[in-house]
């Protein structure tokens, strides 16, 4: 029970955006960025699966997770999502969680969300009605899908996901050069490790 709620601690850390960021003007005078854009829209299905977490802004809900934290998604009704976060702790056990994603401030239209914005629980599902979901913006995809970046409004959290455990540095540079484009201070860039052969996401 309470590992349970440890978990579910998290998962309220989790929903819960803080913070704004900022980029320093070419005279050396901090200025607020322009407004973050997610993307127009997001061909749902193709999105769906399993990403690897290959780069990130470390964040206080996943301390716990050293290595091999991936992402599933699967397709529900009314444009939801399922979504299962599991990640190897220190010890070298996993920890799996699963949330929920629903469209926010976006809409369905035939296979797309229009803009790409998601809001995500973590919560146990009876406790969903709770306000506390946490924003899912897809601001970079690559055209054949093999990378994605996501965030949300203050640029506070970031996350790099790839189909495959490791990002090719053409990729790396690209998605920096785009974030950087995009308003993000890049220190709190970090990779994240997989093993060699981890075993396959549930």
């Amino acid at each position: 029970m309470g590992r349970r709620l440890t978990v579910v601690l998290r998962c309220v850390l989790m929903t819960t955006v803080m913070g704004a960021g900022s980029v320093a003007g070419v005279n050396g005078q901090t200025a607020p960025p322009q407004p973050l854009q997610a993307l127009a829209s997001l061909e749902v299905q193709p999105y769906m699966g399993t990403w690897y977490q290959v780069a990130w802004f470390p964040n206080r809900f996943q301390r716990q997770c050293v290595s091999d934290t991936t992402a599933s998604y699967q397709a529900l009704d009314g444009g939801r999502v399922q979504v299962t976060n599991r990640c190897r702790r220190a010890d070298g056990q996993f920890d799996e969680v699963i949330g929920l994603a629903r469209p926010a401030e976006s809409e369905i239209r035939g296979q797309r969300l229009e803009p790409a914005k998601l809001e995500v629980s973590f919560l146990p599902v009876a406790l969903r009605w709770l306000p506390i979901w946490g924003d899912y913006w897809v601001i970079q995809l690559a055209d054949d899908g093999r990378y994605a970046v996501v965030s949300e409004a203050k640029r506070e959290y970031l996350w790099v996901l790839s189909r495959t455990p490791t990002l090719q540095s053409a990729d790396e540079t690209a998605i920096r050069f785009q974030l950087l484009r995009q308003g993000f201070e890049l220190s709190r860039w970090q990779p994240h490790q997989h093993n060699a052969n981890p075993p396959a996401p549930r």
